[in-house]
């Protein structure tokens, strides 16, 4: 199972980017996925969230209006576009896969760190 997020780096506040997690070794077509994001001292949080057929998502308070999440099931590809970034979504973010239910799992990717400053 691997869950490979790329995409983050060094930007500007008021800028966007776009965040990729590819994921193998599970059937990503019946997954949730999720973004998820920890900032230094502070536990982890949920960002935003997709239903494994794309027709439902939900988000965080903090970025509605600025973040969207979409997915690609033909190439398990889940991404996250972030715009009119702040400082304080600076954070590592973490790529989510879950399934309930008989064939139930939660798989995390490594992470990629995301740092908004001028």
């Amino acid at each position: 199972v691997q869950l490979v997020e790329s995409g983050g780096g060094l930007v500007q506040p008021g800028g966007s980017l776009r965040l990729s997690c590819v994921a193998s070794g599970f059937t990503f077509s019946r997954s949730a996925m999720s973004w998820y994001r920890q900032a230094p001292g502070k536990e982890r949080e949920l960002v935003a969230r997709i239903s494994s057929a794309g027709d439902s998502t939900d988000y965080a308070d903090s970025v509605k209006g600025r973040f969207t999440i979409s997915r690609y099931n033909a190439e398990n590809t889940v991404y996250l576009q972030m715009n009119s970034l702040r400082p304080e979504d600076t954070a590592v973010y973490y790529c989510n896969a879950r399934r309930t239910g008989l064939y139930h799992y939660n798989y995390w990717g490594q992470g990629t760190q995301v740092t908004v400053s001028s």
